[in-house]
């Protein structure tokens, strides 16, 4: 490359970018003669209009992508879907708030990695408390296990359900056979998708021409789920009476009263319920909530992952990416990551609210079995007899039905075609499924290659990469919708979560870990403000999970625990370092 290619002309547009031969699987970092070359592109648009700046960022962003196509998977999806169920337009805040929340505390974790240009994993050990660190290692290896479980579960409904339906489809003949006890149907999508993610992961991890494939893949796929759910919603408001847009806009408004009690929606129904049957209003309004909970609480989860916070800084490290590249960082996670994910979310909750939400289920999830299960758990919980249930009791548990992916596709039919229906959300589900199932393989290569203290490649790459495969049990273990698993899933990420904030809000104000660049004055205030704020978020969420499922007694006794284990690893971190000290 010529040296005008390197340095650009200063009256020109935007300089011409170099051609970097590395990526984040390739070793350590990018040849040296690469980064001086992207370092130099960097410099020289610092001097730059925003305009062109912008355009120069656009050109070398690339992590915020991967964290995109990671968080762009069945957990954004389903509980995109279920919250326009439950509270229709009304929670459409909540997706976009914790991305923001949680990009406030990506921004922080990337500051300090490029700052420092070392694996986060050691500094954690070293300068806050290996428990912290060994337990964000740990946590994002089990995030990784579990949130597979229902990638692979969607990946399975919709090939079942839109794609292939006679192929694949339960009344099919591979899909009603059985073999040794398995779903045949079953048995053939897991296989395919793990030959296919494995492949694709491998590639990945081996430094060759599958690299750049996957990298385009990856945003490729990205802009395509994207597009596909902006479509539905376009052709949604061209039918009929359309969107109520002004509903649509003030749900983007905070309403942390749907935390507390039943979405508005909901009143009329539970009252005209209650002159009925009152305790049976009283079982419903409590279900109503609990779900609401779950939702809210997985869709939080799913917008962040701790697993995220794995990614981001090896990925960022495996690029050669350092203290220059600081400012496209921020700007990566905010375009690439935040501009997709507040689209795609938007209008999942945007179509599932229009066609589900207070609307009784009339389709094959909810089948007269499926409601009499659903109001059994009330009789159980106050007495009485099935035969007893009021007709408006009845329409509200079918409005409670756990819809499926091809639910949705199906309640669009009238509206897009039912060839139509089931491309597009056929191909928009199993594509966050495939990109988010090799993301988790990737994420798992990086820590095993931790664990192991080797570089994030070859064989030890892709061994640690077969921990995420997991995945291919949740279609055999999950037997109610496919969808739903994505939301318990999530709530056991959230409890995790809590763990990488905390870490990172001590690394960000460690003088040993940043030196002179550790932010001061009013800029320290304003950065501890945002990450207190995000870290409150999170052990909150954290906190009323687990209080939610293990009661008050159990939750005290576990954070009593908790504080044990990390006041020993403070006194172990101490005494290391004093040992260390003392030899030098």
């Amino acid at each position: 490359m010529s040296d005008s290619t390197a340095s650009g002309n200063p009256d020109s547009d935007t300089p011409d970018l170099p051609q970097m031969s590395a990526s984040v699987a390739d070793g350590p970092e990018a040849p040296a003669d690469d980064l001086a070359l992207e370092r130099n592109y960097l410099a020289e648009l610092e001097g730059k209009s925003w305009p062109v700046k912008l355009g120069g960022y656009i050109k070398l962003s690339g992590p915020g992508w991967l964290q995109s196509a990671l968080t762009l998977g069945g957990g954004s999806l389903a509980t995109g879907m279920y919250l326009g169920v439950l509270g229709g337009y009304g929670m459409l805040w909540l997706q976009p708030l914790a991305m923001i929340l949680g990009i406030i505390m990506l921004s922080a974790i990337g500051y300090v990695t490029l700052t420092t240009g070392q694996r986060p994993f050691g500094l954690i050990n070293r300068h806050v408390n290996p428990v912290l660190g060994w337990s964000w290692l740990i946590a994002s290896l089990m995030a990784n296990m579990v949130w597979a479980l229902p990638q692979y579960a969607l990946a399975n409904g919709v090939m079942k359900q839109n794609l292939l339906p006679s192929l694949l489809g339960n009344e099919s003949t591979l899909g009603s056979t059985e073999v040794m006890g398995l779903n045949a149907a079953t048995v053939v999508i897991v296989a395919f998708i793990l030959l296919i993610v494995v492949a694709i992961t491998w590639s990945y991890g081996s430094g060759h021409w599958g690299v750049r494939v996957y990298e385009w893949m990856l945003k490729i796929t990205v802009g395509l789920i994207v597009a596909c759910f902006i479509g539905v919603v376009v052709r949604i408001s061209l039918v009929g009476d359309g969107l109520p847009w002004g509903e649509i806009f003030a749900g983007f408004v905070p309403n942390l009263g749907t935390m507390f009690r039943p979405a508005a929606g909901f009143g009329p129904i539970l009252e005209g319920l209650r002159n009925v049957d009152a305790e049976a209003a009283t079982y419903w309004a409590a279900q109503i909530e609990q779900q609401q909970r779950d939702v809210l609480m997985g869709a939080f989860a799913t917008a962040v992952g701790i697993n995220m916070t794995f990614l981001l800084p090896y990925s960022m490290l495996g690029r050669g990416w350092r203290k220059e590249h600081r400012g496209l960082a921020i700007f990566d996670l905010s375009t690439g990551m935040f501009i997709p994910f507040l689209l795609a979310t938007s209008c999942v909750v945007i179509a599932s609210a229009s066609q589900f939400h207070l609307k009784a289920d009339t389709g094959a999830s909810a089948s007269p079995e499926v409601v009499n299960g659903l109001i059994e758990g009330r009789i159980k919980a106050t007495g009485g007899e099935i035969a007893d249930a009021s007709t408006e009791e009845r329409k509200l548990a079918s409005m409670l039905v756990k819809r499926d992916v091809g639910g949705l596709s199906e309640a669009l039919t009238p509206l897009l075609g039912r060839g139509t229906a089931d491309i597009v959300f056929g191909f928009g589900v199993l594509a966050m499924a495939l990109s988010t199932i090799t993301l988790l393989m990737l994420v798992s290569g990086f820590v095993i290659c931790e664990l192991m203290n080797v570089p994030a490649s070859g064989w030890p790459m892709r061994i640690g990469s077969l921990a995420a495969c997991t995945g291919v049990l949740g279609p055999f273990i999950w037997g109610e919708a496919q969808a739903w698993l994505a939301v318990p899933t999530s709530v056991f990420g959230l409890v995790l979560l809590p763990i990488a904030y905390v870490t990172f809000l001590a690394l960000m104000n460690s003088k040993a870990v940043l030196g002179d660049q550790r932010p001061t004055g009013g800029k320290r205030v304003l950065v501890n403000t945002l990450m207190l704020l995000s870290t409150v978020a999170a052990l909150f969420g954290s906190g009323w999970a687990v209080v939610g499922k293990l009661g008050l007694p159990a939750s005290i006794g576990l954070l009593v625990v908790v504080v044990i284990l990390l006041i020993a690893g403070e006194v172990f971190r101490r005494t290391r370092s004093l040992t260390t000290d003392g030899d030098a």
